[in-house]
């Protein structure tokens, strides 16, 4: 029911909308490069790729992973409350972003995620850092914890992938066959934006500016193909049985952030976590999505600075709120 409905709105969406909202085509990477770096912007070849980065601040270190479809934007917020405590170390991922695809790969499975990651940081010099990620940079950062627990002194997961679930319905719809090979030729604004909605427990705070970055982003050379092959490899796993076993043997400290209103990792696999992570710490947020760090910035920027200074965040389970 859910497949006919949208493909009676996307229909009804071709014929009354110009190409310009399809994200038909690219747009060059010159003219995003433009619009979407500043200086502190860098770039860093790390094998086939050249990874977008951005290093502001002083201080400890700390590496922020975006989530899936998005981009190292989505931390703006937390920069601006952290970049006079710690130096902010922030990535677009592989098939994200300025980064863009890997030309040579069909899927994304976490080992080589993990793996650039490791190189990237290896390249700038970076040898301790706390980690925070989000959905699938969560996902990524926890399995990095777990690689590399000499190099991570806290780890941060924020409404993070890691065990079995349900697909969100874009994302598996968008992975399927056919529909798939659709994707990568056209990225309808009015999807990107649907995503960001749903993503949201807020939908007043998308605004019409974070629907044109998310949809700009999509349109970089290769990233349409490339967030299929990330679609299409979540959702070989997402019913994995064993997805979530290792989780049990990180030592790392971790923090828990979830946003109360997630439709895309709901609070059942915030709980899956809690049970395999009993020192680990949690805060929820109330009316609040899948990105907390976007929707609720100031206040989960506080809680996270407050962990990593070695402050009880809170006494776990405990619903936060703020602003």
């Amino acid at each position: 029911m859910k497949i006919t409905k949208f493909l009676l709105l996307f229909s009804l969406f071709l014929v009354t909308t110009g190409c310009a909202s399809l994200g038909m085509g690219s747009r060059p990477l010159s003219e995003l490069t433009t619009n979407y770096t500043n200086d502190a912007s860098r770039f860093q070849a790390v094998d086939d790729l050249v990874i977008h980065y951005r290093d502001e601040g002083q201080g400890p270190v700390l590496v922020l992973l975006h989530g899936v479809a998005s981009s190292l934007h989505t931390w703006d917020g937390w920069t601006e409350q952290l970049k006079d405590r710690y130096r902010i170390i922030r990535i677009d991922l592989p098939a994200h972003g300025l980064t863009g695809p890997d030309p040579k790969l069909e899927r994304y499975q976490i080992g080589y995620m993990v793996d650039k990651l490791d190189k990237f940081l290896n390249k700038i010099g970076v040898r301790k850092a706390a980690l925070a990620g989000n959905s699938l940079g969560g996902y990524i950062a926890w399995n990095y914890a777990l690689h590399r627990p000499d190099r991570i002194e806290k780890l941060i997961l924020i409404d993070a992938a890691g065990y079995p679930q349900d697909m969100p319905f874009i994302m598996n719809f968008a992975a399927l066959p056919v529909i798939g090979e659709m994707s990568t030729l056209m990225m309808p604004r009015f999807i990107v934006s649907s995503n960001i909605h749903d993503a949201y427990g807020d939908e007043d705070k998308v605004s019409d500016q974070l629907v044109k970055r998310y949809h700009d982003l999509t349109l970089r050379p290769g990233n349409r193909k490339g967030l299929v092959n990330v679609f299409r490899t979540m959702k070989e796993q997402s019913h994995n049985p064993q997805l979530g076993d290792r989780v049990r043997d990180i030592r790392t400290p971790t923090l828990l952030l979830w946003g109360e209103e997630d439709q895309w990792v709901p609070l059942t696999v915030m709980e899956r976590f809690r049970q395999d992570l009993p020192n680990a710490q949690v805060i929820t947020y109330e009316g609040v999505g899948h990105m907390p760090m976007e929707e609720l910035p100031v206040q989960s920027a506080r809680d996270a600075a407050q962990f990593l200074r070695g402050q009880a965040a809170t006494i776990p389970y405990q619903s936060a709120q703020g602003g």
